[in-house]
């Protein structure tokens, strides 16, 4: 197994995962992985993102997948390419024409409208690749959509969203980006034997490996964390309150205040697993999980990350589609080389996407 030149580059742990490369060194304050974190969702950083994204979003055009039994996800397609359609007359790529179709996936709590899907998507679009920005059920303006609320362990569905954008991009290859939580669904779907065979590859950046690490890491870590997901995840709860009336009823769990407390709530209410323990092992991507692997895969994470292990990535299967680039600097899916343009974490998963094109020709 190759290893990183140094605690500058990226590096891999020796558990028997190829080893990626990344010369990230940030300096100065930058240094800070509690900054890099935040750093994209301060103004003014947050607007200059969103205008540097201006095309990406000038272009979007919003599709209702059916992801089977049914379940619909909201996605935002922009067009690398003018006055193209689908097969199924959606704008986009032409039929036929085997452009790139990148699907990226946002966090826990965030939103297709997140700054970082926002910058990544509008470095891809700007190297010819279609940008589809999926919202997981009940993110974004979504919670109308689907009767039942979101929980991590969703799976299905998001499979179901990439088989429906298989169908509509017919003739083009699909590249997975995901970050954070979205990094771990991305990571599952590879796995999946359902996933369509058009899937040329997966990145995952900062993603969820052991969902109990990353709940302890939030409850021992700064408050600004477990506030920004409580504040968010309570406004998200009465959302769907409020577009199902009659239906759900979350009081007694919003009042309880505490991430694990909460969690455990839904578990209890919204779904059939026995505990918060089996809940949890049920979307973690240690141990076997990413055994399965059926496409090139690269995952990409910080040794400050302040909520996901770098430990844990020793606990991943060995395989020999996944790649680990381990970085001494990031933060959680920051990687920012400045304030004005593409991150180190975007032109990673541009990088990767282009070995996987190039692995795909070989094949």
């Amino acid at each position: 197994m190759k290893r990183g030149a140094g605690r500058g580059h990226g590096c891999a742990a020796n558990f028997g995962l190829t080893a990626g490369a990344l010369n990230y060194r940030p300096s100065g304050v930058l240094r800070s992985g509690h900054l890099q974190t935040l750093l994209s969702s301060v103004w003014p950083v947050s607007w200059l993102i969103r205008r540097r994204a201006a095309r990406l979003c000038a272009r979007a055009q919003e599709l209702l997948l059916d992801c089977g039994d049914g379940v619909r996800l909201q996605a935002f397609l922009s067009s690398a390419t003018e006055g193209g359609t689908t097969e199924a007359g959606v704008p986009g790529a032409a039929a036929g024409a085997g452009h790139r179709v990148a699907i990226l996936l946002h966090g826990w709590e965030g939103s297709a409208e997140a700054t970082y899907v926002l910058s990544l998507g509008s470095l891809l679009l700007s190297h010819g690749f279609d940008v589809v920005r999926l919202n997981l059920r009940d993110h974004g303006a979504t919670h109308h959509l689907n009767r039942e609320i979101f929980h991590s362990c969703r799976l299905p569905e998001v499979v179901g969203a990439m088989r429906s954008l298989a169908q509509r991009f017919a003739a083009s290859r699909l590249y997975l980006a995901g970050f954070s939580l979205g990094g771990n669904f991305m990571l599952r779907v590879a796995a999946d034997a359902r996933a369509p065979g058009s899937i040329a590859g997966a990145v995952a950046v900062s993603p969820v490996l052991d969902p109990e690490a990353t709940l302890a890491a939030l409850e021992r870590g700064p408050a600004i964390y477990r506030r920004s997901f409580l504040r968010r995840w309570s406004r998200s709860l009465r959302r769907k309150q409020r577009a199902w009336p009659g239906v759900h009823d979350f009081n007694t769990m919003l009042q309880l205040r505490q991430l694990r407390a909460m969690t455990a709530g839904l578990v209890a209410q919204c779904t059939e697993f026995p505990s918060l323990a089996a809940y949890l092992e049920g979307y973690s991507v240690t141990g076997d999980r990413l055994a399965t692997l059926r496409v090139p895969s690269s995952l990409l994470l910080a040794e400050d990350d302040p909520m996901v292990p770098a430990a844990d990535l020793a606990r991943l299967a060995a395989s020999s589609q996944l790649t680990v680039t381990r970085t001494r600097y990031g933060g959680h899916c920051g990687f920012a080389l400045g304030v004005m343009g593409p991150s180190a974490a975007d032109r990673f998963v541009l990088e990767q996407f282009e070995r996987f094109e190039l692995g795909s020709s070989a094949r």
